[in-house]
């Protein structure tokens, strides 16, 4: 027993060991290259798809492309055409992912050296290259006050690059609006698959209840990131400023060691509304501040999806 707790430390110790400090990786410009030194230094491997072998039904041929798996090349039309063909299938990967990623004007705060976008793009980066290295199809929806950008989700070569291109692009949007992104998504996808929403939920989440049930009702696994600012967490600032409200352009001059109670006390009844709404719609919830590696929600993530 002894030496099994003595491994299992050396283990978790050789895990924690290994995490990249947000700082750090946040000074790589490359996303693909965050992503990559996160996917490949940490948690390659967990995923465990729970829809393998789901409506896996052949339905036609299409041509062959250099980076197909030549395990579906049909071999006796191809001696008969002299042509290779894939056998297309109804589901062609394990899993269908869909993120959808605010970037209000509430995602450009930051109290450390980059700001919630900047941490939250590469959180959805990351996503997009692990599913491309377990031929899993992802897509992209970027939203602010309404849906800025789309990719839709496939798995396909350079379907990873559409998707960091997209992420490159700089912030556009002002205020948060969570009923376009999701009736978006509501309305468009077809089969159920895993719906990713990343965003600082830092606006009223009434119509986000609803819309995040309609998901649920579909069939469709929903997965909820809420990305904070340390500094929103703790308002620990020492001296009486003046607070603009980046999404409204409201202003408002405050003592912070005053107001702290009564803003954390309004805080946490927030997040305690959004863990509560996340609990009776089934969806999986995740809180990460800025300053949490990101292998740590992933790799939690991921577990929990594997068990």
């Amino acid at each position: 027993m002894k030496k099994i707790s003595a491994q299992k430390t050396y283990q978790n110790q050789k895990l924690v060991s290994q995490r990249i400090d947000p700082a750090c990786l946040m000074r790589i410009k490359s996303l693909e290259l965050r992503a990559k030194s996160v996917v490949e230094g940490n948690w390659n491997g967990l995923h465990r798809s729970p829809y393998h072998g789901f409506s896996v039904e052949f339905t036609e041929y299409r041509e062959y492309t250099r980076g197909d798996d030549p395990r579906h090349i049909d071999w006796k039309l191809a001696a008969r055409t002299n042509q290779h063909f894939i056998k297309r299938f109804e589901e062609e990967t394990n899993l269908c992912c869909h993120m959808l990623l605010d970037l209000s004007s509430s995602m450009q705060f930051h109290s450390l050296s980059y700001s919630k976008a900047d941490y939250a793009k590469t959180l959805a980066a990351t996503f997009a290259y692990f599913l491309s290295t377990q031929r899993d199809a992802s897509g992209l929806v970027i939203f602010h006050e309404e849906v800025d950008a789309v990719v839709p989700a496939r798995f396909t070569r350079g379907q990873l690059r559409r998707i960091l291109i997209e992420l490159e692009r700089p912030p556009q949007g002002s205020h948060t609006n969570f009923v376009s992104p999701l009736k978006h998504a509501i309305e468009t996808i077809k089969k159920r698959g895993l719906v990713v929403l990343i965003s600082d939920l830092l606006s009223p989440v009434d119509e986000l209840n609803t819309h995040l049930g309609y998901l649920r009702a579909k069939g469709h696994e929903v997965a909820l990131f809420q990305i904070l600012d340390p500094a929103e967490i703790h308002l620990n600032f020492s001296e009486t400023a003046i607070f603009e409200d980046l999404e409204s352009g409201d202003r408002i001059a405050l003592n912070p060691k005053i107001a702290q109670a009564d803003y954390q006390r309004r805080l946490n009844e927030h997040l305690e509304t959004i863990q509560a709404m996340c609990r009776k719609q089934g969806v999986n919830y995740h809180k990460l501040t800025t300053d949490t590696p990101l292998e740590v929600g992933l790799s939690d993530f991921l577990t929990d999806r594997a068990a």
